[in-house]
């Protein structure tokens, strides 16, 4: 195996990896008002959310950036708490199909800038497995590669739910919005209420 393959396959089961859910939680809150039909505006959005966590990965990486792990570790869970809450006003289109949301436009500026809060987060991953390793270009095009390969399975995963659940098991698609957004939010407050920074800045105890 090639070093580029090591990387790509380090980066896809990083984003895929169950023990850290925070990136699947994100990318869930993200697509949860979509399903399959919706696969266009889920491609702008996800592409979004891509560009924003490939520059700062690059820039973290390449040491051109250095914030604390402690804060980004506090701040991604933050994110997708305010990503499944704005899910909670969504609003399902009415008239022709396919009509452009009224708040498109927002959900791509928080994939972005959400993004490079999560790329900072990727990055601390990369640099540890890099270690003092002088070449990166190969292994952080394979570990961007490989995160990519990971995060649309799960794309497709989701919106592959939710169009069974919406369409085909004829549930409402706002009560499907709000469960699944409600158990989104619950989570990353719970990420929240367990991260060591938060219980030191707010002089609690984690369980």
């Amino acid at each position: 195996m090639s070093e580029f393959q090591a990387y790509l396959q380090l980066g896809f089961e990083h984003i895929t990896d169950a023990n850290g859910y925070d990136h699947i939680l994100f990318i869930m809150a993200l697509c949860t008002i979509y399903t399959l039909i919706d696969w266009k505006k889920v491609i702008v959005l996800v592409t979004a959310f891509t560009i924003g966590h490939s520059i700062t990965l690059a820039l973290s990486t390449l040491g051109l950036i250095n914030i604390d792990p402690a804060w980004i570790e506090l701040l991604i869970p933050v994110t997708i708490v305010i990503t499944g809450s704005l899910n909670f006003f969504y609003k399902v289109p009415k008239g022709s199909f396919g009509k452009k949301e009224e708040n498109s436009t927002t959900r791509y500026g928080l994939a972005l800038f959400f993004g490079l809060i999560h790329g900072l987060g990727f990055s601390n991953y990369l640099r540890a497995l890099l270690g003092k390793e002088a070449a990166i270009f190969n292994p952080l095009l394979g570990f961007n590669i490989g995160l990519e390969l990971g995060q649309l399975i799960i794309v497709f995963v989701i919106l592959s739910i939710a169009f069974v659940v919406i369409e085909i098991l004829r549930a409402q698609r706002l009560s499907w919005i709000h469960i699944l957004s409600g158990i989104i939010v619950g989570m990353a407050f719970s990420l929240i209420l367990n991260n060591e920074l938060f219980v030191s800045l707010t002089g609690g105890s984690a369980e």
